[in-house]
């Protein structure tokens, strides 16, 4: 699975003043189930779909090692990369490049391979 885009093209999906920190956001964004999190000044967006479970991603919780666990199972993934931490887990979760402009934070989608 690649996290490389050919043509970034970047779309508002929130402000950053709806984000808490450490508080995951589940949105759709054109189809695509998506959480973003914001931890510190750090943004990240990940497919919001557990690649063991099929569950959201954004009814788990942020923890400290920069990862999200996801509710069911307690599978993690690194926010950075979408890869598994922890069992039973062992396929990543799509990533997504995240910029913020102003009050707005943008995400750029990829077609997951």
């Amino acid at each position: 699975m690649s996290n490389e885009l050919s043509e970034a093209t970047y779309q508002r999906v929130c402000a950053v003043s709806e984000l808490s920190d450490d508080q995951p956001l589940g949105l759709e964004i054109g189809g695509e189930p998506v959480v973003i999190v914001r931890t510190g000044d750090e943004y990240f967006a990940l497919r919001d779909v557990c690649s063991h479970a099929e569950v959201a991603l954004s009814d788990g919780e942020i923890d400290s090692d920069c990862s999200i666990e996801c509710w069911l199972h307690g599978s993690r993934f690194d926010l950075r990369t979408g890869e598994p931490l922890e069992l039973p887990a062992t396929e990543p979760v799509q990533t997504y490049p995240v910029k913020v402009e102003g009050d707005d934070v943008l995400v750029a989608l990829a077609s997951p391979q």
